[in-house]
């Protein structure tokens, strides 16, 4: 993030630990994910979880993407707008959550992901009750083993649920291949095992008089291979806008990418060989980076052989034996998350960076909205 450099005077005032976030590296992320889709004739339906902020919404809008993704309904309701295109990628069950859901669908276009005919019907009945309409995409399982029917044959019972349902309109088939962490070399055959699949299912819901016109799939290890699995009309990577040591290890971006991290504080040389920061599980979270397990709990810029061994709450531990110089007390590092997403929903603002200016708040407007 060369942008920084010049800011770390202003950043130097900021409290910490600080969520900063530098727009250039932002603009370049998403030009970048336009452009491709562009050239492959795919649509983006970029997911929301990773931000969780109105104005990236807008950003993510006016940089081509045709609607958004969120996790829930409570996240559609407070990055969203009226007349915009909302795709709730988790099942709609709970009547609260179903009801919320088809509300929204009053003033936007609404739609959702189900694997059980139990979903079908309870957003059916949200929907009759709220005098909406609320399209449904079939979730198919593409490997992931999460949600998602598990095979073509298993989706046609609930499509034919949808399309005959009250209150729904029948979309299209969504696929999550988050299994998919290969290098992006060694991705071709794994996603055209995705493509087959979807064809499978296309074909037999066209036996049956059924349509998709919708194929929504899509991650950010996969985004820029996406043209490989065929079929597809849009797709829904996340963690691409801001990027992290998942993105970075799997090969799929470099730490230049990385437009979000921690900026954290040295608090404690006690210990030799170890340094401490004021950034702890509440700030980094403990997930460990997919493709490099045992990296530790981030990555800090400025001294490339430390290594954050452990997290307690407000406590990160730094085995800085590797280094040939480190840190001292009082000084500033940044981090880079190994999952930026969850990092996200821990602060209630982010520090937005632009080179020659202050550090400006931006809300994390869906923060917590977990329902």
């Amino acid at each position: 993030m060369p942008e920084l450099d010049n800011l770390m005077d202003a950043l130097g005032q900021l409290p910490t630990p600080a969520l900063v976030v530098d727009g250039p590296t932002v603009r370049r992320n998403l030009q970048r994910l336009a452009d491709y889709a562009a050239n492959v004739g795919l649509n983006i339906r970029p997911h929301t979880k990773t931000h969780k902020s109105r104005r990236l919404v807008q950003m993510q809008l006016e940089a081509g993407a045709i609607g958004v993704t969120v996790a829930k309904a409570s996240e559609a309701e407070a990055i969203s707008d009226p007349g915009q295109d909302i795709l709730m990628a988790y099942p709609p069950v709970g009547d609260s959550r179903a009801k919320r859901l088809a509300e929204l669908a009053g003033d936007r276009n609404v739609r959702a992901a189900v694997d059980t005919l139990a979903a079908v019907h309870v957003a059916s009945a949200a929907a009759v009750g709220s005098g909406t309409t609320v399209g449904l995409l079939v979730d198919l399982d593409v490997g992931m083993g999460r949600t998602g029917v598990p095979s073509p044959d298993a989706t046609l019972p609930i499509a034919q649920a949808i399309d005959r349902a009250p209150g729904l309109r029948l979309d299209g088939i969504m696929v999550y291949p988050g299994h998919i962490w290969h290098t992006v070399d060694e991705q071709s055959a794994a996603l055209q095992a995705v493509g087959n699949l979807i064809g499978e299912t296309l074909e037999l819901w066209a036996r049956h008089g059924l349509q998709a016109t919708i194929v929504s799939g899509g991650s950010t290890p996969t985004a820029y291979q996406s043209h490989l699995v065929g079929n597809l009309t849009e797709i829904r990577p996340g963690t691409y806008i801001f990027n992290d040591m998942n993105t970075v290890r799997g090969g799929f971006c470099t730490i230049e990418d990385c437009s979000a991290r921690i900026l954290a504080t040295v608090v404690s040389d006690a210990v030799a060989g170890q340094v401490i920061l004021d950034a702890g599980s509440k700030t980094l979270t403990n997930d460990r980076c997919i493709p490099a397990p045992d990296s530790g709990h981030g990555h800090i810029v400025e001294f490339a052989g430390a290594k954050i061994t452990r997290l307690s709450e407000e406590h990160a531990q730094v085995d800085v034996t590797a280094c040939s110089s480190k840190p001292a007390v009082g000084d500033r590092v940044t981090v880079i998350p190994n999952h930026i997403c969850p990092c996200v929903n821990l602060r209630d603002e982010m520090w937005w960076c632009e080179p020659n200016d202050f550090p400006r708040h931006l809300m994390v407007n869906a923060r917590g909205k977990v329902q």
